[in-house]
């Protein structure tokens, strides 16, 4: 079975999150997982991209850099970015996912509320400063447990 985790911790409580949580992570939980697919919800985050959220991805992204093999089953979704209609954000967000590398990016959307169906979700990430041949290759993209 795969793992599905959303990284972040309580958003609410106030609890610690950064590189230092995405380190433990990545040594504790990863290291142990072997060849089981990891899937890390929201790019790091809870819906929110924060400077937070963008250090605990740098983490991945440089562990990836490295070719660290506890990355070789690792997938990111973006699902539920609330804060993609920031342009900072939105430049931030697109340099992420071409270091952690296309073929990794999943799409979702997450709580298909009003306003936030797939489709909308679809057509507010599209605004990612992404080309549309990197816009094609994340939405053919499956998850390896879901195939």
């Amino acid at each position: 079975m795969a793992i599905v985790v959303h990284l972040r911790a309580s958003v609410t409580r106030k609890r610690p999150y950064g590189a230092k949580e995405a380190r433990v992570f990545l040594t504790d939980v990863l290291g142990e997982a072997g060849q089981v697919p990891v899937q890390i919800a929201h790019l790091c985050g809870a819906g929110d991209y924060d400077p937070a959220t963008d250090e605990a991805l740098g983490v991945f992204a440089d562990a990836i850099a490295k070719h660290d093999s506890r990355m070789a089953h690792v997938y990111f979704d973006v699902s539920g970015i609330t804060t993609i209609d920031s342009k900072e954000n939105r430049e931030r967000i697109a340099s992420r996912i071409r270091q952690l590398g296309l073929q990794r990016v999943l799409f979702g959307s997450d709580g298909a509320t009003p306003g936030n169906s797939p489709r909308e979700y679809w057509t507010r990430f599209r605004r990612l400063p992404l080309t549309d041949a990197e816009f094609r290759r994340i939405e053919e993209n499956i998850a390896p447990h879901m195939k």
